[in-house]
């Protein structure tokens, strides 16, 4: 036993002795700085263990408690691999098939058509292929007080983007679904099931699933959003309906563990959580999507972007990559594993920014000499642009407005309830001399209307939130000057306003 031990020690070092640590160590920091960004966490792991995991930054900006490897923080749509694994889990006792039809075990299932919904398998919930555009019906869930089976209730009356498994739409809402499927089959709600079969056998033990268990728990990162130019927490906001899409949070020597055993085709010592043959299924492409030009041009080595069942896959320098991010309000997340050389890094950051792609790329390149780029240099001026186009769109929406115009009607003309089979009910007051429009489903968006020009709105927030902040609505008339319902105008990229089409009951 002890030889084995000294054993062990003598290749851990060895691995260390190849790896400049300090050399990473030093460029990891030099990159907080440079992406602005509070707190941050990093773990690689080689040959089955874990050969660096440090926290960088502090939990909560201009506070002093430094974030360190067992710092939690919110791992978001990393949480889609523990689903698939758990189902594969199911495939793999005989309990399930890939190919069962989701209707077999969610009765209440239904997407745009008839056909999708009775042909839609459990492969197709996991690899983004049903047809749904990406992040449609987000708003659904997004701070709602539905239930997942709620939630679900609504996906028949999501648009179609395109046909029945012929493109590539990241899709929460399939997620959601795949949670309530493990629950039907197994009786177990999906975060029991993965507490059960992963983090306890795992011990992954400060990994919880619900924002409710942080209360009692410490070393919690913050989440930031940037407001006029200023890093600023922001509230962790509750995921629960859609947590198995997206409610996991952990740290980066949990994960370590988990992208041990995934490396290790589902063994956990001599324990098997699932075959190999099924971690087959899951890293194999289900459904592709191109490398742009862009991507070409800044990773030449890259020849396909696939997703598998609940992993992203791609390639790099003639090597699978298997790999996932993850994005919760104000905390992003990187997964990477590159299975053929039994490495992985996993990055965690209490900011909304794209800096764990650097992190993670330079990493592997140190581990596997396979490059000394900057990674980090070179995404800087795209992630400055895109953040100054997001700016422009805005600008672009206020230089649009009217001064001096009035509404149509006298304010008490747009009071009343609203309704979208989509999305559920919305009602609209006059609280002294201004507008509040109340979303039922979601009390937590509800805003004051300030007028903004004719019959359009500013949304004014009662709340921040993380995905938007400048808004609009206009109410809508028919020819005989009466208020028929309201549109929105929520420019961002993940909840899609838009999509709510109110007719006044």
């Amino acid at each position: 036993m002890k030889a084995s031990v000294v054993v062990l020690f003598i290749l851990t070092q060895s691995v260390f002795a190849q790896v400049n640590t300090k050399s990473l160590d030093k460029y990891f920091s030099q990159a907080l700085d440079d992406w602005e960004v509070p707190g941050m966490a990093v773990a690689v792991v080689k040959d089955g263990e874990i050969i660096f995991a440090k926290g960088y930054g502090v939990l909560e900006v201009n506070k002093k408690k430094k974030v360190d490897e067992h710092s939690n923080f919110a791992i978001a749509s990393n949480t889609k691999a523990f689903i698939s694994a758990s189902l594969a889990h199911l495939v793999w006792e005989g309990k399930i098939s890939w190919d069962d039809k989701v209707v077999k075990y969610l009765p209440y299932f239904a997407l745009y058509d008839a056909y999708a919904t009775q042909n839609a398998t459990i492969r197709d919930l996991l690899s983004h292929r049903l047809g749904l555009g990406t992040y449609s019906g987000d708003v659904i869930w997004y701070k709602s007080e539905y239930s997942a089976e709620e939630v679900i209730k609504h996906i028949k009356y999501v648009p179609q983007a395109y046909d029945f498994r012929a493109g590539y739409g990241y899709s929460n809402l399939m997620f959601i679904t795949a949670g309530e499927v493990i629950k039907s089959v197994t009786g177990m709600a999906w975060d029991e099931f993965i507490q059960k079969h992963f983090l306890n056998q795992l011990k992954m033990d400060r990994t919880v699933m619900s924002v409710n268990d942080l209360p009692k728990m410490d070393n919690i990162a913050s989440p930031h959003k940037t407001i006029n130019e200023k890093i600023t927490p922001i509230p962790w906001t509750n995921w629960d309906n859609m947590g198995a899409a997206g409610g996991i949070i952990s740290n980066v020597n949990d994960m370590s563990k988990w992208m041990i055993m995934q490396m290790n085709n589902g063994l956990n010592g001599t324990d098997t959580l699932f075959s190999p043959i099924v971690q087959v299924d899951m890293w194999t492409p289900h459904n592709n999507y191109k490398v742009s030009l862009a991507s070409q041009k800044n990773m030449p080595s890259k020849h396909f972007n696939g997703y598998g069942l609940g992993w992203g896959l791609s390639d790099y320098q003639g090597r699978k990559m298997v790999n996932h991010g993850g994005g919760y309000d104000g905390i992003y997340s990187k997964l990477t594993m590159i299975p053929e050389e039994h490495l992985g890094v996993v990055v965690l950051t209490n900011a909304m920014t794209g800096i764990a792609t650097s992190i993670t790329m330079k990493a592997i390149d140190e581990i596997l000499d396979s490059g000394d780029r900057d990674w980090s240099k070179e995404a800087l001026p795209g992630a400055k642009r895109y953040a100054d186009y997001k700016k422009k769109r805005i600008a672009k929406k206020v230089e649009a407005r009217v001064e001096g115009t009035s509404p149509s009607s006298p304010l008490e003309s747009f009071v009343g309830e609203y309704y979208d089979e989509f999305y559920g009910q919305v009602n609209v007051a006059l609280e002294e001399d201004h507008l509040v429009i109340d979303f039922v489903p979601a009390p937590k968006l509800k805003a004051d209307l300030s007028h903004w020009h004719n019959n359009t709105f500013k949304l004014e927030w009662k709340e921040i939130h993380a995905w938007f902040g400048f808004g609009t609505l206009q109410f809508m008339y028919d020819n005989n000057n009466e208020v028929t319902g309201i549109e929105f105008d929520v420019p961002n990229y993940d909840i899609f306003f838009e999509e709510i089409h109110l007719k006044k009951m």
